[in-house]
């Protein structure tokens, strides 16, 4: 017998397994589904005569092409990571097995637009109330896919998941599966925040829960997919893999029990309704499931991961496939609650209602703005990431013995201070209603918050705590923002002149196109805008006074130069705002129906002025720390010319200064003459 024959026999045992577990995770989520839809009452809807009907067909094939559709997205997901995260590389490039799940990704990621396509006309179907035979080749089905919010989701599924298998093809580097994986991810999302999260009375609590959820339930499932077909397989790097999926399913765990959390919040109105309507009851259903998957992964941190190890695999892969198969059978009940109608609240008719999540606040004063807070769950998240990443850096350089700047730390928390008092403070509740308030909010966002950011150097602080990857050549999280940091994107981004026109023109471009008012009407809208500020302002910060490496380093007369001629350009478009006679986002402001306070002109002549005298402060703080900068570099230059000189003195013997030395010379020599005469 061979030496082959052995591999070869435990490849088809192997893959016996495989195909075992993923006909019984299909069989559970599938079983999950229908059982889930008969209790919610989805399955049998009552049927009023007279009235269109889509059919038994439609009404069990959108459900389960929307679990199709799911799964697909899970494991393109899980693929990309296990490629780009979970195995090592060498030097940038993936390895054999990395390279395989690449491949894998592709087709997953063909399958997911196949059941997005098929979840589009079965959608149609129900929408029209026809059979799936009389919607197909009629325009009824171009014109949902194009103008019809949840047919346009489903098209950018089609579109992106087509793109996925198209480059994941071609994918050879760890860079390239990363950048997938991220497309994926937001893939993920144009279904999901069209669905009940959308119409819930707090719509954009629902619709933020439900963005974070599912990225992460995706990489968490995902990725344990893959890593237990990785174990049954048994291919190489299954402890590195293992271990590395463990750190992040922790933090998995707990930002899907948030999400999810908050995403009840958004949608019912009271406790008891989670044990009086169906909704609710599949609700505790998917919550008791969660539970069981924590009590799991608690079990394989625990347990299992040391016995893997230890060289035995066995356990590992008989927990993962039980916590794959409670894993797809909670995707199937997720499904059905999606398709189950949430409880019925009853909601104040108002307008302002129905557009903010929240009524309409009283007369803007400096009360109502330091006392009606107004919790933003992107922005807590964000100011939460961004203050508890910076203090673990901090502590785990403390632990070390190394020290860190009192004052970057300042710098940093006043920044995340600030930001949290920009959104979540009864600034955020106005910046809705009023353009004053909202250009207050876009101006300490964009002009005021990155300066402290940026001055708490953050990137250095990453490198300075983040470890090595453990196998030379691999990419660890030091080892991404390295490379980030050196890509030619960056490279090209933070050119001064890139930057200052992205800081200038992307102001002019928002406010004076459309942009503005589509933005206005849309929680993603005024996420896109947060994002914007806050990335555009650290970018040009970064250039000016910036701390952390760059890929350019202007000198400071330069920096001053470009500040002093971005400045004025900020001061133009206060002078336009306040010139216009138009109200921006009109739309927008009529539907509120405000009506106290001043003209919706006379509120936007108002931000005009905020815009052209805003300026000055932020101007000051970046010339008092350019200043400092300048001293500081000033002295350390004067200090590495005195070791120089120090150490020029030990080596000859003299003052170690050429010049002193020469001068000292030539008085010695005249002496000398003076004596001989």
């Amino acid at each position: 017998m061979s030496i082959q024959e052995p591999v070869a026999q435990e490849a088809r045992t192997g893959n016996g397994r495989t195909l075992k577990i993923a006909l019984a995770a299909a069989v559970a989520a599938v079983a999950a589904l229908v059982v889930a839809m008969i209790a919610g009452g989805a399955a049998f809807p009552r049927i009023i005569p007279g009235l269109p009907d889509e059919g038994t067909f439609t009404r069990w094939g959108l459900p389960l092409s929307k679990l199709a559709m799911d799964v697909a997205g899970v494991f393109t997901v899980g693929a990309l990571l296990a490629a780009a995260v979970f195995l090592p590389s060498d030097k940038g490039l993936l390895g054999k097995p990395a390279l395989a799940y690449v491949r894998a990704a592709s087709w997953a990621a063909l399958a997911w637009a196949v059941a997005a396509a098929a979840t589009m006309v079965f959608s149609l179907s129900e929408v029209l109330g026809l059979p799936v035979a009389d919607v197909l080749g009629g325009d009824e089905l171009t014109s949902f896919a194009s103008q019809v919010s949840q047919g346009i989701a489903l098209t950018l599924v089609v579109l992106f998941g087509v793109a996925i298998a198209l480059f994941a093809r071609g994918a050879i580097t760890v860079g390239a599966a990363g950048g997938l994986l991220v497309l994926a991810l937001a893939t993920l999302l144009p279904p999901a925040l069209t669905g009940h999260s959308s119409s819930s009375p707090n719509h954009d609590l629902a619709t933020t829960g439900v963005a974070i959820h599912l990225m992460v339930l995706a990489l968490w499932v995902g990725g344990l997919a893959v890593l237990c077909f990785h174990a049954l397989r048994r291919q190489p790097q299954l402890e590195s893999a293992a271990t590395r999926f463990s750190a992040m399913a922790l933090w998995c765990f707990v930002a899907v029990g948030l999400s999810g959390l908050f995403s009840v919040v958004a949608r019912l109105t009271s406790v008891s309704e989670l044990f009086t309507s169906a909704y609710g009851v599949l609700l505790l259903a998917k919550t008791a499931a969660f539970a069981g998957l924590g009590a799991i992964g608690w079990w394989h941190r625990k347990r299992t991961l040391p016995r893997l190890a230890a060289g035995g695999p066995g356990a590992f892969v008989r927990f993962a496939s039980c916590e794959i198969i409670v894993m797809l059978a909670t995707v199937g009940l997720a499904v059905a609650l999606s398709r189950t109608a949430p409880p019925e609240a009853v909601l104040p008719a108002d307008r302002a209602f129905e557009l903010l999540g929240y009524s309409m606040p009283p007369e803007i004063s400096p009360g109502g703005l330091a006392t009606l807070w107004w919790f933003d769950l992107f922005s807590g998240t964000l100011i939460a990431v961004l203050g508890g990443l910076y203090l673990a850096g901090v502590v785990r350089l403390a632990r070390r013995g190394d020290s860190w700047s009192k004052g970057r730390t300042a710098a940093w928390f006043t920044g995340v201070l600030i930001l949290t008092i920009a959104t979540q403070s009864g600034v955020a509740r106005y910046a809705k209603v009023l353009f004053s308030v909202h250009m207050a909010e876009h101006m300490t966002l964009s002009m005021l918050v990155p300066i402290f950011l940026v001055l708490g150097a953050p990137v250095t602080l990453a490198l300075r705590a983040l470890k090595p990857a453990a196998r030379r050549g691999d990419r660890g999280p030091r080892e991404w923002l390295t490379t980030i940091l050196h890509s030619r994107f960056v490279a090209f981004v933070s050119h001064p002149a890139i930057a200052t026109a992205i800081f200038i023109v992307s102001t002019y471009a928002l406010y004076f196109t459309p942009l503005f008012a589509a933005a206005m009407e849309e929680h993603l809208g005024h996420i896109a805008m947060t994002v914007h500020f806050l990335l555009s302002g650290s970018l040009f910060f970064w250039v000016i006074i910036g701390v952390d490496p760059a890929p350019h380093k202007l000198p400071h007369v330069a920096r001053l130069m470009v500040l002093f001629v971005t400045m004025p350009f900020h001061a133009f478009f206060g002078i336009a705002l306040m010139s216009m006679g138009t109200v921006l986002a009109s739309e927008w402001y009529d539907q509120l129906g405000r009506t106290w306070g001043v003209s919706s002109v006379a509120d936007q002549q108002t931000g005009g002025a905020i815009a052209w005298g805003f300026g000055e402060v932020p101007t000051l703080i970046v010339l008092l720390a350019l200043a400092f900068q300048w001293w500081q570099d000033d002295d350390r230059k004067a200090r590495r010319a005195d070791r120089r000189a120090d150490a020029a003195a030990a080596l000859t013997g003299g003052t170690g200064d050429v010049q002193l030395d020469a001068y000292n010379d030539y008085l010695a020599k005249l002496n000398k003459r003076d004596r001989a005469e």
